[in-house]
């Protein structure tokens, strides 16, 4: 995996910064017009959910976001780009998103926001950004990496919230 050495530091004290950073992400994919992979790390209940529902608002979406935990996929094609939204926690083998056609989620100028990549390993393409959240204090610390040439760039048009560490 090539590291383009883009990252960006923040800590988001509330649930609207997680929205907001969520839609700086929409912004960028809208933007961009090209096809964006985007994965959500971090351990249960750390604003994965909260940040994919900023994408869909931003975009306009005005209804509920869930996590796709059952389903593995929630699709958003009345979006400007389209969302797929994915949560693989329990995804048993990464060979079942074979199965699934998963490789032609990851064309056009689609958004993918994936949940739980880690479990897609060997399967899911690289992110062009990776986003790890963890609890820190009252709030959640967050990592956003460029890991394509399209990230690295994007990179530097995110908005960020809060001051940088």
């Amino acid at each position: 995996m090539t590291v383009f050495g883009n990252e960006r530091r923040l800590f988001l004290e509330t649930e609207a910064e997680t929205e907001h950073l969520g839609g700086e992400l929409a912004r960028l994919a809208k933007a961009h017009g090209e096809h964006f992979t985007v994965f959500l790390d971090g351990e249960l209940g750390m604003g994965k959910t909260t940040m994919s529902r900023g994408v869909m608002r931003a975009l306009g979406h005005e209804g509920a976001v869930k996590s796709p935990t059952y389903t593995l996929v929630e699709p958003y094609e009345d979006l400007e780009p389209p969302v797929y939204h994915f949560d693989l926690y329990r995804l048993g083998d990464p060979e079942e998103l074979e199965h699934m056609g998963i490789r032609d989620y990851f064309s056009g100028n689609s958004l993918c926001l994936i949940e739980w990549p880690e479990r897609g390993e060997g399967i899911l393409p690289e992110p062009d950004i990776d986003v790890h959240i963890e609890q820190e204090k009252d709030g959640r610390s967050v990592v956003i990496r460029a890991r394509s040439e399209l990230g690295a760039s994007l990179m530097n048009e995110i908005e960020l919230i809060g001051p940088e560490s």
